[in-house]
């Protein structure tokens, strides 16, 4: 039995040797790797040359039309006189808040780009609510946060169906309360299993998210006050039912 573990030993170290050859022989053969080494991956180094493209250039250029995160497209100027200042058609082109000069990721320390004032989260809008900003927020939060925290802000977004049990209703009572100040914060950096948005949503937008996101907690938790005095009346009314229509 012992002579047969020798045999048996000596054939996987003749084969080990007929693979792996000895230390320090040189061969033109790539070497083989049980497991290859980080500094050897199969990717494209910047600026090194590549065979795979007629060019033989490795780095590509951009797709035709490709234009960084968070880019603002220019508004088209028309000409003067042919509508009211800051409208399409007129001499100064329609702006709003994201395209404000800092419209960027954030860039400074003050509260427009951390949420902050002093050490302590800050309170309010840092930018002109307007229609434009609560549009552009309300399209922002469908397409960022919708899915997650549902059109409603109720945490019954479409993920929740799929598993994601975890997320929160922006509708609860500690989340009204909570600072706009934090809720930019959390944008920015993510909390528990939310990811980090500052990469990928510009500044600007965050703030118009939490506008429109302030509107719908307003809407959901409306109380009579809420209601202008001229239209209170209107709630007094009965409602009539829907015509009966024939069978």
């Amino acid at each position: 039995m012992l002579r047969g573990f020798f045999v048996i030993f000596l054939l996987c170290a003749i084969a080990v040797v007929a693979v792996f050859g000895f230390r320090g022989q040189k061969t033109t053969q790539p070497p083989s790797e049980i497991f290859p080494d980080m500094v050897r991956q199969p990717k494209v180094r910047a600026q090194a040359p590549l065979d795979l493209f007629a060019d033989g250039r490795g780095p590509r250029l951009p797709v035709a039309g490709t234009v960084p995160i968070g880019y603002e497209m220019p508004k088209p100027n028309a000409a003067a006189g042919n509508g009211d200042a800051g409208l399409p058609g007129s001499a100064n082109p329609a702006t709003g808040p994201w395209s404000h000069p800092n419209a960027g990721f954030s860039e400074g320390t003050d509260y427009y780009n951390t949420g902050k004032m002093g050490d302590h989260w800050g309170t309010g809008i840092p930018v002109p609510v307007t229609p434009e900003l609560m549009e552009r927020g309300q399209q922002r939060f469908n397409i960022t946060c919708a899915m997650c925290h549902g059109a409603t802000a109720a945490g019954n977004g479409i993920t929740k169906q799929y598993g994601l049990a975890t997320v929160v209703t922006l509708q609860d009572e500690r989340i009204r309360k909570m600072s706009d100040g934090e809720i930019f914060n959390t944008i920015t950096n993510g909390k528990n299993t939310m990811m980090a948005y500052g990469p990928n949503i510009i500044a600007p937008d965050r703030w118009a998210i939490i506008a429109y996101l302030r509107a719908l907690q307003r809407s959901q938790n409306a109380t009579v006050a809420d209601v202008p005095e001229d239209r209170r009346a209107e709630l007094d009314k009965p409602v009539s039912p829907p015509p009966a229509t024939a069978k």
